[in-house]
């Protein structure tokens, strides 16, 4: 019996799995007969589309098609509705359909996960202030017209 600590390692046993082809060369570092390393790509082969051997069409995915990405902000418009609102409503109260369209807004915007919600807090904001102040110009406007009537 031979002990491989004090004898050393016996002859290395021959290998049958990994034989290289023709025209390829060897692994730098790998031993003899391995042409490519064991996590390597695989090779694949390209499937057809067309119908199976029972002749079915073949299954679709729902990741086979493109999903459609939605990138469409709201808030940034309803700023902008609302602050054309404050604007307007500082002067006349006819302001007030553009200031409840951007406070409309401005709630659609925050409740959604990919809108700015900085942005949608400072349109709900300025879209109240622009409702209240065109609701007291309208206020204002109807109680001078029952003094002239």
């Amino acid at each position: 019996m031979t002990d491989p600590y004090i004898d050393g390692p016996g002859p290395e046993p021959e290998r049958t799995e990994g034989t290289r082809t023709e025209g390829t060369t060897a692994l730098p570092g790998a031993p003899k007969g391995y042409d490519r390393l064991p996590t390597g790509p695989m090779d694949v082969t390209p499937t057809t589309s067309g119908p199976d051997a029972d002749g079915r069409a073949p299954m679709q995915w729902a990741h086979d098609e493109p999903v459609p990405v939605d990138d469409a902000r709201l808030a940034p418009w309803a700023l902008v509705a609302a602050i054309v609102a404050l604007a307007t409503s500082m002067f006349v109260g006819w302001g007030l359909p553009v200031a409840v369209i951007a406070v409309i807004a401005a709630i659609m915007s925050l409740r959604r996960p990919i809108e700015n919600r900085g942005v949608a807090t400072w349109a709900l904001v300025l879209g109240i202030c622009a409702t209240l102040f065109s609701t007291g110009w309208l206020l204002w406007a109807a109680t001078q017209f029952e003094s002239m009537g």
